[in-house]
């Protein structure tokens, strides 16, 4: 089907347990279709509630409807229906048994601690350029930075001939269901800095994603001296910029299952994918039924499944931490209040002396651009670039390379 590191079939391919939580997506998209045809009279006699700025617009729908035969309407509505929920259980059913497998090799590792390594991916390139330490989030595996051989920002830019080191997180085992944000940030992400600037004999750029941006600037203002630049890319600071409504709910979500997850000592994967689920809950509908009528043999089907198997190949967040991020930054937003400490001390990003970069995707609907800017402004001199991307796609978009690739690597290049 495809060369090593692009996946190659299985013999016998293990059935995916996705898309997580799947209870939850097969629940949305039945009962999104489904009240199709439990809406028609509703809206026929006007009373469905319509937000403002689509009243006009449903009582055209409303008056065209009222010229048709009902019996009609409500038959092609349930054919269409059921035509819709075909197509998306079926692309969720072909992704379940998708061949594809992730079949990339590490690079060489060059630290350990617990369940974290730091991969040197220069290994792959010439190993002599600008080295540069990227700190992905929390939450999801590092790998979506090289998900496979034809979207991986890590063996692009050891191509261009710089030396990018990566942290892989791992899974929390024992060790790090104790840790807090202070254990991550001024411990394990510390000595990994530590290992890289050992390994290289000089300061090094840090680039952070998401979460991993925030964890990177307490870095870059705890460590002046061995972080020789910063980049931002697409990470949050205002978690109330844009919809502090949807901020407190993350936050409320939390609060119910507070003393479960003390007892587990981690946020599961599942909670935590229902959770994101709630910025798009018909987006699983969308993207699946879309899958359906793919080539599954084709380069934007492998595209997919690569991209689902990282979505669905979660970390757990250990508690303390979901603990902080959940309650602290999304429900009381101490980053932008000034409240979020690290190691007893406030992150105040205008304290950051180094030469800071900002990513941010236009078209983020994890990371509202506004949330992200607010950030970038707090640090002076921080240049901005806005590519017309979104989140994930900043990475592993066809447009990635020109919009957020290219750019990095040229600032990069120059702040070493």
């Amino acid at each position: 089907m495809s060369a090593a590191g692009t996946g190659t079939p299985d013999a016998r391919p293990r059935l995916r347990t996705g898309p997580r939580p799947l209870a939850l997506h097969l629940a949305t998209v039945a009962s999104s279709l489904l009240s199709s045809s439990a809406a028609l009279p509703h809206l026929r006699n006007g009373s469905l509630p319509w937000k403002p700025h689509l009243r006009d617009r449903a009582e055209d729908l409303r008056r065209q409807i009222a010229r048709t035969d009902a019996d009609a309407l409500a038959g092609a509505v349930d054919r269409a229906v059921r035509r819709q929920l075909d197509l998306a259980l079926t692309g969720i059913e072909r992704y379940r048994h998708h061949p594809y497998r992730r079949d990339l090799p590490d690079p060489p590792v060059i630290w350990t601690e617990g369940a974290s390594r730091l991969l040197d991916y220069g290994a792959l390139g010439s190993g002599s350029g600008t080295p540069v330490l990227f700190v992905p989030s929390l939450v999801n595996r590092h790998y979506i930075l090289d998900l496979s051989e034809r979207k991986s920002l890590m063996r692009w830019l050891a191509g261009q001939g710089l030396r990018p080191f990566l942290i892989d997180w791992g899974t929390p085992g024992p060790l790090e269901r104790r840790f807090t944000l202070t254990d991550y940030i001024a411990g394990r992400l510390e000595r990994a800095l530590a290992a890289a600037v050992e390994a290289t004999g000089r300061p090094v750029p840090v680039v952070g994603y998401c979460m991993g941006g925030l964890l990177a600037a307490a870095l870059a203002q705890r460590r002046p001296k061995e972080v020789a630049g910063l980049v931002l890319m697409a990470t949050p600071w205002d978690f109330h910029a844009e919809d502090a409504s949807l901020a407190r709910r993350a936050a409320a979500f939390f609060q119910p299952f507070g003393p479960m997850i003390e007892a587990w000592g981690d946020l599961p994967v599942d909670a935590l994918q229902a959770l994101f689920a709630q910025l798009d809950p018909l987006l699983a509908l969308k993207k699946f039924s879309q899958f359906a009528r793919m080539d599954p043999d084709s380069r934007a089907a492998l595209a997919f499944v690569a991209l689902e198997d990282w979505l669905n190949d979660g970390v757990p967040l250990v508690a303390a931490v979901a603990r902080d991020t959940l309650a602290g930054w999304y429900g009381r937003n101490d980053t932008a209040g000034g409240n979020w400490l690290v190691a007893g001390e406030p992150v105040e990003p205008a304290r950051i002396k180094v030469p800071t970069l900002a990513l941010i995707p236009e078209r983020d609907r994890i990371v509202p651009p506004q949330s992200a800017a607010a950030l970038a402004r707090t640090i002076a001199r921080a240049q901005m670039i806005s590519p017309p991307l979104g989140h994930i796609g900043m990475v592993v978009s066809a447009g990635a390379e020109t919009g957020v690739w290219r750019p990095l690597a040229d600032w990069l290049t120059a702040a070493g």
